[in-house]
């Protein structure tokens, strides 16, 4: 069975966006000679990426406007406007949670949970998260788009592994 990873960053107070959105403040506290690249280790496991209209939408309009970044990944986006889908990009309808536990239960590297909070909270209120790689970035937004909202139930975690570097921590936790 595939696992089903989130990989994502949020502020020391646990937002994931400002209030309008924006991102522009997921940066360390120094210069990036410091920064550890923990993306290319993840993505060596993963083949499927899920994400909500939202996060495309930014992605292919504010941060890689003229290349989406992801080629080399089958990429499901949650929207419910008609899209031309392509073999890379996959625009669907359909409810998260089915469509996670098919993806799951298909042959394949794991799949990345790329945000943003509204399914990935669907997905944890099923327990549907096997792995959480989250980086928290030294800044204190104070309000914004919290990624963690009103879970349904507890869900207990295991810590496998922290690294600290250029101000921020990345916290690696397995469901238990």
């Amino acid at each position: 069975m595939r696992k089903m990873s989130l990989f994502i960053a949020m502020s020391l107070d646990g937002y994931i966006a400002d209030i309008k959105g924006g991102v522009n403040w997921l940066t360390g506290q120094g210069n990036d000679d410091e920064n550890i690249d923990t993306y290319a280790e993840f993505v060596k496991n993963i083949d499927t990426i899920l994400m909500g209209w939202n996060t495309y939408h930014q992605i292919v309009t504010e941060l890689s406007p003229n290349e989406w970044i992801y080629h080399d990944f089958t990429t499901y986006v949650m929207t419910h406007n008609e899209h031309i889908s392509s073999e890379q990009i996959r625009f669907v309808n359909i409810d998260p949670v089915s469509l996670a536990k098919g993806l799951k239960e298909e042959e394949g590297k794991d799949v990345w949970i790329c945000g943003g909070a509204n399914l990935v909270q669907q997905l944890v209120n099923e327990d549907l998260i096997d792995c959480y790689y989250i980086t928290v970035v030294p800044i204190i937004l104070g309000s914004g788009i919290r990624l963690f909202e009103k879970a349904k139930h507890r869900i207990k975690l295991r810590l496998v592994k922290t690294q600290s570097y250029n101000g921020m921590t990345d916290l690696v936790y397995v469901r238990r």
